[in-house]
């Protein structure tokens, strides 16, 4: 362009450099005013919703708020420990729970229902909140369980086993960094042989399969050696000689009874004493 043509005594680049700077000035000043700036309440009004979608994404959070809020402080003597998991840990309160760990300070932390993603999304809050020094944790059988029925598309098959070892992965992290001592609990077997109100046999081994079981407690008991924390074996004293949760264990092929728990308490104990002493 011709720097000798004028125009109201500006030459036309030095014209259109000029409307370039405005222009870009008056864009910035437009995108800054349309950009949201938070006052006091309005950053109060943010973090708030901010907790409601959490909640929302993680319902079962404020279950134990209440009772979470109550907890003193442990005191330098006492060896608290949080049973974390699923409606297996959950129902042990139903058959004795306290009674199996009786003067101990153990807090059950179960939920019925949940995936190692929810037990994972609470473990802040139930677990590290209330300080405990050790945590127990058993996981997985529900995620086992919507992968092979549920999941209708098969869209969660191939990642179930991924999604699983993550989140044990990311519970077993949580608790290291905050001083806590890991115990990883074997799944439990599951068995067939129960029947409903009705007569109804009870088929467990389709939502579950054994198999599957199995190849994830290895991979906890693995895992488990490798990083130095404790593997509570649950499944080989509790299944029977076909591969199935023993009958006498259970009254519905999945949850134990007062005697499975009673098979079940002693082994926690152990292990509990185990993952002490590798601390000393």
């Amino acid at each position: 362009m011709d720097e000798g043509h004028y125009f109201g005594g500006l030459t036309l680049l030095r014209l259109f450099t000029v409307l370039y700077i405005l222009l870009l000035s008056t864009t910035t000043a437009l995108i800054q005013s349309c950009t949201p700036q938070l006052r006091d309440g309005e950053g109060a009004n943010a973090v708030a919703a901010q907790l409601e979608s959490r909640r929302k994404a993680c319902p079962s959070l404020s279950t134990f708020r209440e009772s979470n809020a109550k907890l003193p402080l442990p005191t330098d003597n006492e060896t608290r420990v949080v049973f974390h998991g699923d409606s297996i840990t959950a129902l042990w309160a139903d058959h004795g729970f306290e009674r199996s760990f009786v003067g101990n300070s153990y807090i059950n932390r179960g939920i019925s229902g949940e995936h190692t993603s929810e037990i994972l999304c609470r473990f802040r809050a139930d677990v590290i909140a209330i300080k405990p020094k050790v945590v127990v944790i058993l996981a997985g059988t529900n995620d086992i369980k919507f992968a092979n029925v549920r999941d209708i598309a098969g869209l969660a098959r191939s990642t179930t086993f991924e999604a699983i070892t993550d989140n044990l992965l990311s519970m077993a992290g949580l608790a290291r960094a905050n001083d806590i001592l890991v115990v990883l609990s074997s799944l439990l077997p599951v068995s067939d042989h129960e029947r409903d109100k009705e007569g109804k046999q009870i088929i467990r081994t389709t939502d579950r399969p054994p198999d599957q079981i199995k190849t994830l407690n290895e991979w906890i008991k693995e895992y488990a050696a490798r990083n130095g924390h404790t593997y509570l074996d649950y499944h080989s004293a509790m299944i029977d000689e076909k591969g199935f949760l023993r009958d006498e264990l259970s009254d519905d092929g999945l949850h134990p009874n007062d005697k499975g728990y009673a098979v079940m308490a002693p082994l926690a104990e152990l292990a509990l004493a185990t993952a002490q002493r590798s601390k000393r």
